[in-house]
């Protein structure tokens, strides 16, 4: 039974806030695939590893760490590079129901603004835009569930719509915890 949520999406998509609320609504374990690859990496911040290694060596981290996970009830947030490796994308497949969470470009753009500084993978000379358009094929075509965010939506109505829309799959979809 694939009881896991992994979530994939644009830097800056909200995998991580919606993540760990859609966690704590299910009752599950939150993991966070960046945290992780810091932790492989004597605790380096991911911004650290892009510049001291690389964005080739970076994406090759990155790999293992999302094919070093084994976890059972949990919602997983992805860096928004792990899409490049096919090889993740098939063990987090295995792992879970893909949950791809579709921000608008412009959005992206006004979310993020600290694109050198804040950790995101991209190659030497791309852009937000360019990474966006290499990337959003990729998104669709693992996605299993595709959840489109809105410009402004309100975190906690997004993961009340991601909970439906699990729920919408069946029997084998991660299921909100009645209240106790």
């Amino acid at each position: 039974m694939r009881d896991n949520v992994v979530l994939i999406g644009m830097p800056g998509s909200g995998k991580s806030t919606v993540g760990l609320l859609l966690a704590k609504s299910l009752g599950f374990e939150f993991i966070d695939l960046d945290l992780v690859i810091s932790r492989q990496n004597n605790g380096l911040p991911l911004q650290a590893i892009l510049e001291g290694y690389g964005f080739a060596d970076f994406l090759e981290r990155e790999n293992r760490a999302a094919l070093s996970l084994h976890c059972h009830q949990s919602v997983v947030s992805t860096g928004g590079s792990v899409v490049l490796s096919p090889a993740a994308m098939r063990h987090l497949k295995e792992l879970g129901t893909l949950v791809f969470l579709d921000v608008p470009l412009p959005e992206l753009a006004r979310r993020i603004r600290n694109i050198t500084t804040r950790g995101i993978a991209f190659d030497r000379g791309q852009t937000l835009t360019d990474v966006y358009h290499q990337r959003l094929p990729l998104y669709q075509r693992w996605a299993e569930v595709t959840v489109p965010v809105a410009p402004g939506e309100d975190v906690n109505h997004l993961a009340a719509r991601l909970l439906a829309e699990l729920g919408r799959l069946g029997p084998d979809a991660p299921r909100e915890k009645p209240a106790l």
